[in-house]
């Protein structure tokens, strides 16, 4: 029996546009990972926190790195212990709250996420920023403000 793909005509488009979303969060996800594990030890977890923290200019509460990121609370602290083992984070007593601490990078940690970035950028340029005009991306970011307004879950960047 011949196998072949249904076509977008075929599928609800609904169907069709989530399931474009999870294909493409996975591929470029992926991708991502691999360019940043191989140019910098960096999994993209990692780097997900990195650009959190480089984003902030003050510490950030390490509940608010888990409310903010896709990954969950454990996650993030075994992600802060590592970056914080390789010398990329500091974590400090919270001056707002004595039962929590505060995270925030290292000059080697702005560091490798300049680098990371711009190894993260170049990895997505051909695959998708030089693939799409402003209005691409301007539909896509309002899209993803609909969806992050509806509380489907966790936060996101």
């Amino acid at each position: 029996m011949a196998k072949r793909k249904l076509t977008q005509t075929e599928m609800p488009v609904a169907d069709h546009a989530f399931y474009g979303l999870v294909w493409a969060g996975t591929v470029l996800t992926e991708r991502v990972d691999r360019a940043l594990s191989k140019a910098h030890d960096l999994p993209v977890s990692w780097f997900e926190v990195i650009l959190w923290l480089a984003s902030s200019p003050d510490p950030v509460p390490a509940s608010v790195l888990g409310n903010s990121t896709m990954l969950s609370r454990s996650q993030v602290s075994r992600v802060v212990d590592a970056l914080q083992s390789r010398g990329l984070v500091v974590r400090t007593p919270s001056a707002r709250d004595a039962r929590s601490v505060e995270v925030s990078l290292t000059p080697e940690g702005h560091q490798l996420f300049k680098e990371a970035d711009a190894t993260r950028r170049a990895c997505l340029a051909p695959v998708f920023t030089d693939l799409l005009d402003e209005e691409d991306l301007e539909a896509l970011s309002t899209v993803w403000k609909k969806l992050k307004a509806g509380k489907g879950g966790q936060d996101g960047p």
